[in-house]
């Protein structure tokens, strides 16, 4: 006997089922009920190439999935200059948890699609969640 595998019953939002952060991202770490609970906070955006996303020493008051598109990170130097730290693609997550200030600039290189939460609720799923939490912390490794 053979199943259809195009029927979904998990209880997973119809928003996140083509996405990409719950397969390869932080939101495959999450069970249906908890994925259901931080999707009632997102907001999807589009921004545009060369729009700034967050400004070096700004307050942190969300993170983001980056869903499609180039994300340029970058310190400022004390002559002027711009440094190139790192570029995040598809699905990472955009945002450094547990710091209240953003220590880069993050910029769209090119058109960008996020999906964004607010601060408080990456922290309450962070919380809820230890293979969440554990998988931000990965994220943030790979990419010392």
């Amino acid at each position: 006997m053979t199943f259809r595998q195009d029927i979904h019953s998990s209880g997973i939002p119809v928003l996140c089922f083509p996405c990409e952060a719950r397969r390869r991202g932080v939101c495959g770490a999450l069970d249906p009920d908890n994925l259901v609970g931080l999707a009632k906070t997102c907001s999807r955006r589009r921004i545009e190439s060369g729009m700034e996303l967050t400004g070096e020493a700004q307050n942190v008051d969300s993170y983001s999935n980056v869903l499609s598109g180039v994300v340029k990170l970058s310190k400022s130097l004390s002559d002027g200059r711009q440094q190139i730290v790192g570029l995040q693609f598809a699905p990472d997550f955009l945002g450094r948890p547990f710091k209240v200030e953003s220590s880069i600039n993050a910029e769209a290189a090119t058109a960008v699609t996020l999906c964004s939460f607010p601060r408080a609720a990456v922290e309450r799923m962070m919380k809820a969640s230890r293979e969440f939490e554990h998988r931000l912390l990965k994220q943030t490794l790979n990419e010392l």
